[in-house]
């Protein structure tokens, strides 16, 4: 069997239906507004999300600090949970590219709530910053792939309404959970300010992701991507593997999410492993018992064919994606019962 790859959802590679339609596309120079099918994914992803207009980025990171850049300005404050992804994985990317500080809030499973968010909001003073974009993400990555259901972000938004601060969703994994909730993507695009989407997850994608928000918004968000080196040439190559993946790859994201809670029901009955936390989408993190650490665990199995990702010390992350087979799984469960005699 081939490795059964559960480091991460971004490590699939296109299908080749996918390839036939990148290497299909029609290009130009989107530095120009000239790239086709750039054009045509961003009004796709705009419509689909009922926003005015949308960037197409090379990363998700790129899309998130970005939005930080045109919501704030120096000196001014982003609010956000200690697990989220722009405070623990985009290298302090928000103090570098925008002069911005960062406030960070706990909460179950990466999530926060209005209340945490207006106790936290700095009063005016020339020795605080000033507390401008709040950032939510869906589905939380380090919370364990929990999401939030548009009922919880609804005292968020009328909270940042009535304080003038911006909402901004790091929606990396947004339809992971939007095939769980059945939820539609315009009703986050009426609730949030700005959207950054990811199209090399679990979509499939090889590259990309989208940034969304209103014509004037975008606008200035546009300016900042060239700034920051990502104004990109023929890139419609890239767009049309996208574009494939938002017409034809989001329902297909509810057999990930069942396939994480099928290994997690073998996974919590394991001798050898603590706690697992609830499986709400495609992500698994589980909690080895001690002495076991991490490093070693993860040793064991990819001597036997399987790759993941240590989340601390003593926590391990599975990520189920479209590489990962019904038979991989049923692999993987194997290997991780037979592990039983060692550990």
């Amino acid at each position: 069997m081939n490795l059964i790859n559960l480091i991460s959802d971004t490590v699939t590679k296109p299908t080749p239906e996918m390839l036939t339609a990148m290497f299909s596309a029609e290009v130009g120079d989107d530095v120009f507004n000239e790239d086709p099918t750039i054009n045509q994914l961003q009004d796709f992803a705009a419509e689909l999300f009922g926003m005015e207009a949308a960037l197409f980025c090379p990363s998700g990171t790129m899309t998130n600090q970005i939005a930080i850049a045109v919501h704030t300005s120096r000196l001014d404050e982003v609010i956000c949970h200690e697990y989220s992804h722009i405070y623990q994985y985009e290298t302090g990317g928000y103090a570098y590219n925008s002069g911005v500080g960062i406030k960070l809030l706990q909460g179950e499973n990466g999530k926060i709530n209005a209340e945490q968010i207006a106790a936290a909001i700095n009063p005016t003073q020339d020795w605080l910053a000033n507390s401008q974009l709040v950032v939510l993400e869906n589905t939380t990555n380090k919370g364990g792939g929990d999401y939030y259901t548009i009922d919880e972000i609804k005292p968020i938004r009328k909270l940042c309404s009535e304080r003038g601060m911006g909402l901004h969703m790091d929606g990396a994994r947004i339809f992971n959970a939007l095939v769980e909730t059945n939820e539609t993507e315009r009703e986050f695009g009426e609730i949030f300010d700005s959207i950054s989407i990811c199209l090399s997850k679990g979509l499939g994608a090889p590259v990309g992701s989208l940034l969304l928000g209103n014509k004037d918004f975008i606008r200035k968000a546009r300016r900042l991507r060239k700034a920051m080196g990502g104004g990109m040439r023929q890139a419609g190559y890239l767009a049309a593997a996208g574009l494939f993946a938002l017409k034809n790859n989001v329902k297909r994201l509810k057999d990930d999410n069942n396939r994480a809670r099928e290994l997690s029901a073998t996974i919590q009955n394991l001798n050898y492993v603590e706690s697992v936390r609830t499986v709400k989408s495609n992500i698994l993190i589980f909690d080895l018992k001690h002495p076991l650490m991490a490093d070693e665990f993860l040793g064991k199995i990819k001597e036997k064919g399987i790759n993941a990702s240590p989340f601390g010390p003593s926590t391990i992350r599975f990520v189920t994606h479209m590489e990962i087979t019904d038979e991989m799984i049923q692999e993987t469960k194997k290997i991780l019962k037979e592990l039983e005699e060692l550990f």
